[in-house]
């Protein structure tokens, strides 16, 4: 039998931290292991209980980012997904620059944050689609500040590689050949792709890839010792 995800919880309104603590466990596929209000909770329960997510709300007294950083300061494989009501560019970018895995709007359902934190605790990461659009024009605002986060790190590795491979022109059944999965594990992850990145179709997702590239290819050597592909998203990482 799978062991089931082990889950902390810290949101400081009780109605809606108990709702979300009780519509995972009845999927029976959660562990709730601890439960807190404040970030100074959100650091003893990654501290003592380690669960496989921690589920943070941003606004809550000592405020939801000011727990992420220290918490992936001391254990940086703590995976943390932010279940906020703040649709803010700012949020969502400090969020995704700090580590978190996962930034979801409250007001989901019960059974689509389950889906979600099962896909971020096999390893993919997940932004709302109603902030993909928010966050690209915001990334496109600042685009010469030279302090940009690339939409791309939205995407889990397994996506970064598939869509290089669709980008390159291959179709879904190859690209399953290629990477030893069914053409309709391909689908879904483009689904997903497309979803995370606000794109309409493999062309644009596509035009994703190749402005990434680009963005790439224009910035500064890498320092010696480093391997030249370690600032691209789309170079799949072994393991």
């Amino acid at each position: 039998m799978t062991r089931p995800i082990t889950i902390g919880v810290v949101d400081d309104h009780p109605l809606f931290r108990e709702g979300v603590i009780r519509s995972l466990a009845e999927t029976g596929r959660f562990e709730i292991v601890a439960a807190g209000c404040t970030a100074e909770d959100a650091l003893r329960i990654a501290g003592d209980q380690r669960p496989d997510i921690l589920l943070i709300d941003l606004s809550m007294p000592g405020g939801g980012h000011n727990a992420i950083k220290p918490i992936l300061t001391r254990n940086a494989c703590q995976c943390i997904v932010v279940l906020t009501a703040s649709e803010s560019s700012d949020d969502v970018i400090a969020a995704l620059n700090a580590g978190v895995k996962g930034y979801v709007l409250k007001g989901i359902g019960s059974r689509s944050l389950a889906e979600i934190l099962s896909a971020v605790n096999e390893g993919e990461t997940y932004v709302s689609p109603s902030m993909s659009a928010h966050l690209l024009s915001a990334l496109a605002g600042t685009s010469r500040s030279g302090n940009v986060t690339d939409p791309i790190v939205t995407l889990s590795d397994r996506e970064r590689e598939v869509l290089r491979l669709v980008g390159s022109g291959l179709s879904n059944k190859t690209v399953g050949l290629q990477l030893n999965l069914t053409e309709k594990t391909i689908k879904h992850h483009m689904s997903r792709i497309l979803s995370k990145l606000n794109a309409k179709n493999r062309t644009q997702a596509a035009m994703f890839l190749r402005n990434s590239l680009d963005t790439d290819a224009s910035a500064p050597a890498s320092p010696s010792g480093l391997s030249e592909n370690a600032g691209n998203p789309f170079v799949s990482r072994s393991g």
